[in-house]
């Protein structure tokens, strides 16, 4: 009886330790930082955000509570339609309030409405992860 009880212990203080190591490490991919501006990477958080041939992940950079830039990370886009995007939509948000980027109604860019839907809610996903989780 006491093996079987011991054995039950055993597993459980494993399990417990697993448990803290996951806790202790999550997010990490998400928002790390950096010369004291956040980053935050959608790559998880907008993995089912599709622009027109997949997803469209960011990198936001964040410092002060206003978004300093955004960049965009590698993705599928047909890239002549995405350089558009790249040009004419991610310096918007820039020196806006996470408060007002998280809200601003940012115009899609003409003749590539899919990958800038999807840079909006890129955008909108990560700055609402960085308002929950900055410390």
């Amino acid at each position: 009886m006491k093996k079987w009880l011991y054995g039950i212990l055993c597993v459980v203080m494993v399990a417990v330790a697993a448990l803290v190591l996951i806790c202790a490490t999550s997010g990490d991919d998400v928002m790390t930082k950096k010369n004291g501006a956040y980053i935050v990477n959608t790559t998880k958080l907008g993995a089912d955000v599709q622009g027109y041939n997949g997803p469209t992940p960011l990198n936001i950079y964040i410092k002060g509570d206003k978004i300093e830039k955004i960049e965009a990370l590698p993705n599928d886009e047909t890239p002549r339609f995405f350089e558009m995007v790249k040009t004419n939509l991610l310096h918007k948000w820039n020196g806006m309030t996470v408060k007002q980027a998280a809200t601003a109604n940012v115009d899609a860019v003409t003749g590539a409405t899919y990958s800038s839907n999807a840079v909006k809610e890129n955008v909108r996903l990560g700055v609402k992860y960085y308002q929950k989780h900055k410390k």
